[in-house]
């Protein structure tokens, strides 16, 4: 068994890095390849024969799968080839990395109700929503590159990272693949929320307390909330949906690097 699993993780990785690399034409078949495979190495890596696993690699492998699936849905309609040159080589590495990082067995807490399906769910939607965050940087690049005049240069006088700008899609196509990057993180994010809330006991073993974690976590889900709800009856776009986008997931940095700094440093708690 673990040679065959090793075996899938190598043919999801190539054929991402074959899809990177072929025609267009056929880069969506060897996608859903990739994707299909990736998503059998992503079930054995987490729920495997020998127990429940939890890390930093099968959560990162996820969020890519996530990734490439939303890629592979808008390369039905648009060209998308200068986005697949950045997340097909990227999943291609991360796919592999739980081969390297299992991560840890979860053992007796894997038995208390709810508390792995909040882990998993709660951890993918910090990584999707960090995933739209670092889209979002990659827009406001474009942007800034298309409004410094970038295309009236001579192509031979353009930078690499220049380059790829120019080969990016329209910045419509981009802005609306960030808003499905945060509709999933945003879903994912509101049934972490609330199993929290809802299942406090349950999962925890205790009851729910209001700390710094919760409170910053519930301000993000209603930030990101705020500009779903914006974009569909305002139709909040460019640097609103940007800036929004950029704080919600500052606030989520605050809910786990953040917390930890008030705790150990200002509070000297632990």
């Amino acid at each position: 068994m673990g040679i065959l699993l090793v075996i899938v993780h190598l043919l999801a990785s190539a054929a991402y890095l074959a899809a990177w690399r072929v025609p267009t034409r056929l880069a969506g078949g060897l996608m859903l390849v990739a994707l299909a495979l990736h998503a059998g190495a992503l079930y054995a890596a987490i729920f495997g024969a020998a127990g429940w696993r939890f890390g930093f690699a099968p959560i990162l492998s996820a969020t890519l799968w996530i990734g490439v699936l939303v890629l592979w849905v808008e390369a039905l309609s648009v060209r998308v080839e200068a986005l697949r040159s950045v997340v097909l080589p990227v999943a291609a590495v991360a796919l592999l990395l739980p081969l390297f990082f299992p991560g840890f067995e979860l053992g007796a807490q894997a038995a208390r109700p709810l508390f792995l399906p909040h882990l998993l769910v709660g951890t993918l939607a910090y990584g999707v929503l960090a995933m739209a965050a670092l889209h979002a940087l990659l827009m406001t690049a474009a942007e800034r590159a298309l409004h410094g005049g970038a295309r009236d240069a001579g192509s031979a006088s353009l930078s690499p990272f220049s380059r790829f700008l120019e080969d990016l899609p329209p910045l419509l196509v981009l802005e609306r693949i960030l808003f499905r990057f945060i509709a999933l993180g945003f879903a994912l994010l509101t049934l972490t929320a609330f199993s929290g809330v809802l299942f406090s006991e349950e999962i925890f073993g205790k009851p729910l307390r209001l700390d710094h974690k919760t409170v910053f976590t519930l301000i993000a889900w209603a930030v990101f909330g705020v500009l779903l709800l914006g974009r569909r009856i305002r139709g909040w776009r460019g640097r609103t949906a940007l800036r929004l986008t950029f704080g919600g997931f500052a606030l989520l940095l605050l809910a786990y690097v953040g917390s930890r700094l008030v705790l150990e440093v200002i509070l000297h708690r632990r």
